[in-house]
């Protein structure tokens, strides 16, 4: 049994490296590379290390595509992608030294026929049979409508398989009644898809709303998690300077491994912020620095802030 991540919206990742970014001049880069990437495939990659069965699923085309296939193949991760007569998007990070930041320019991918999508839900049903847990993470590509995620949610719960839905806005919403096991929004995706400021009133909103557990990303200060089986904060022992922009999808990794474990909840989420911050210490969304995960595994500190309790069917969230 694999951890399926499905990628909707794939791409090929470029990181250029600079000491910093001034507006208006030339930019000499320290460094340049390029990969096969999007969020399915970060989580993939950190699931690999770990040394856990994953399987990366999703929509490719164009020479893009050719090279993300390539490059999956080059790094020893199992692969089932679509084919779809678009390119492949690419999306550009651009990593400041100086300020220990990093700038991201994401392109919005290639359009999706109705024949393309029954092609891959047809494949996606195929994989199910083999999955422990599916992960949907990212973006949708244009031409899929917004209950795409919302049709993969039910066709996994279908045949009890949990899933891991990590994306925002309208796609999020719309898969909510399909009952996602667990989503993970950051605090602003949060903000912009519930309208609410506080963290903990928009995470109780979505599971009123249909998920089943919600943990947000609140970068530096951890993560927040309001589970059937309670409310926890978890901290780092403090803020790590690097590219944050893979630190989501280590996470991501390390609560769909827990979900497969039936891990209890605070070492789920210990993991997943040692994993997070680990991952900003390498300098590839994908990566992470398994010296500083090991270092920090420890020392991340989980506090229960309520006892568990039911999320009534209430449909508050704006519309």
């Amino acid at each position: 049994m694999t951890i399926i991540t499905v990628t909707l919206n794939t791409a090929v990742d470029v990181t250029y490296t600079v000491d910093r970014i001034r507006t208006g001049a030339v930019h000499r880069l320290a460094d340049a590379r390029h990969r096969a990437g999007g969020k399915g495939v970060n989580v993939a990659r950190v699931l690999t290390t770990l040394g856990r069965s994953a399987l990366v699923a999703g929509l490719v085309g164009g020479p893009t595509g050719q090279l993300v296939r390539r490059d999956l193949a080059a790094s020893g991760m199992a692969q089932s992608l679509t084919a779809v007569a678009g390119t492949t998007r690419q999306t550009v990070t651009v990593v400041e030294t100086a300020a220990g930041d990093a700038s991201v320019f994401l392109e919005p991918g290639p359009e999706v026929s109705a024949a393309e999508w029954r092609a891959f839900t047809g494949e996606y049903v195929r994989l199910l049979g083999g999955a422990r847990v599916v992960v949907l993470s990212g973006s949708l590509p244009p031409g899929l409508s917004e209950d795409a995620y919302g049709q993969l949610v039910a066709a996994a719960r279908r045949v009890g398989v949990p899933v891991v839905l990590d994306t925002a806005g309208p796609a999020l919403l719309a898969a909510l009644d399909a009952g996602p096991d667990l989503v993970k929004p950051n605090a602003v995706e949060l903000r912009e898809t519930v309208g609410a400021g506080d963290p903990l009133a928009g995470a109780e909103a979505l599971r009123r709303a249909g998920a089943g557990s919600v943990v947000v990303s609140l970068g530096a200060e951890g993560l927040l998690a309001v589970t059937p089986d309670g409310v926890w904060r978890a901290r780092p022992p403090g803020p790590l300077a690097g590219n944050p922009t893979g630190a989501g999808d280590a996470a991501v990794a390390a609560l769909a491994a827990g979900l497969a474990d039936g891990a209890p909840w605070p070492e789920r989420l210990r993991s997943a912020v040692a994993l997070s911050a680990a991952a900003v210490r390498a300098p590839l969304a994908g990566d992470f620095d398994a010296v500083t995960y090991r270092d920090l595994l420890p020392r991340i500190a989980v506090t229960a802030l309520t006892a568990p309790r039911p999320a009534d069917p209430v449909d508050d969230i704006p519309s």
